[in-house]
């Protein structure tokens, strides 16, 4: 699940534990890809694993990638009977190249979106579909200028200033895949609210999860008063009806890598 440039330690426990929305609204996503018996898929930053599992167990040949080794170590531990591997979004090939491409939730924390989307369209035969889903424009927008807001007041204007996401209009995203080679044949972007699951600790817990980056080098005494403070922050908006809410906003995208040209 994680594919920055700068190494995130993930708490794959957590993950699965707290956050496991980021899987499950993936299934409706694989239903998107609709992978048939015998096809050769790779899921790009497959956390761990649980999507995976789901696009195998249609009969697929399903290889799974991700940087991270902790989620990958999880992934294994699950679902032993998949190929999973540790390699990077930016930089992966395959002798043999795959039917489709997947990607749930991975493709906002990759900066350097050209070449990941090189890999992408090397990767994939021809007429072979790619399908993903990532953060689009203004996604966790109200989070993170709470954070950054909390972050500058207390002096880390270092951390405030990092760029860890990158969250991409529709027209930005599928000009980069259409300069590749790709043909786009769906695309939206669409605000989806996103139930945290902590009653208590929604934001705190998300915050901790997705985006320790900022907090990096930050005393942990620090760190739980900024964490307090911007939860507080966000109570009037994010808190309703007794739950915590992620205002978050998708982009996803269906294309295909066309035959070559007759001429």
């Amino acid at each position: 699940m994680s594919t920055t440039v700068e190494h995130t330690k993930w708490n794959a426990s957590l993950y699965d534990n707290k956050h496991d929305f980021v899987f499950k609204y993936g299934e409706d996503l694989a239903d998107t890809l609709a992978p048939k018996a015998g096809e050769r898929i790779l899921d790009l930053g497959c956390g761990t694993g649980h999507l995976t599992n789901t696009l195998a167990a249609s009969g697929a040949i399903v290889v799974g990638i991700d940087n991270s080794p902790e989620m990958i170590a999880k992934a294994k531990q699950e679902y032993p009977s998949i190929d999973f591997r540790v390699l990077s979004a930016t930089d992966f090939h395959f002798d043999e190249s795959f039917d489709a491409v997947f990607s749930n939730a991975v493709l906002h924390w990759v900066l350097d979106k050209e070449a990941a989307i090189d890999c992408m369209y090397s990767n994939l035969k021809r007429n072979g579909r790619l399908v993903l889903e990532m953060g689009g424009k203004g996604n966790v927008e109200s989070i993170i200028n709470a954070l950054k807001k909390t972050l500058q007041r207390r002096g880390f204007n270092d951390n405030a200033a990092k760029q860890v996401w990158y969250f991409p209009s529709l027209s930005k995203y599928t000009s980069l895949l259409e300069k590749r080679g790709f043909r786009v044949t769906y695309a939206a972007h669409f605000n989806r609210d996103t139930e945290l699951k902590d009653t208590e600790n929604g934001v705190k817990d998300w915050i901790k999860m997705f985006c320790s980056s900022y907090l990096k080098n930050v005393d942990e005494t620090i760190v739980n008063d900024i964490l307090k403070e911007v939860q507080d922050e966000l109570k009037p908006t994010h808190f309703k009806n007794g739950k915590w809410y992620a205002d978050y906003k998708r982009l996803r995208v269906v294309a295909i890598k066309p035959p070559i040209s007759a001429k």
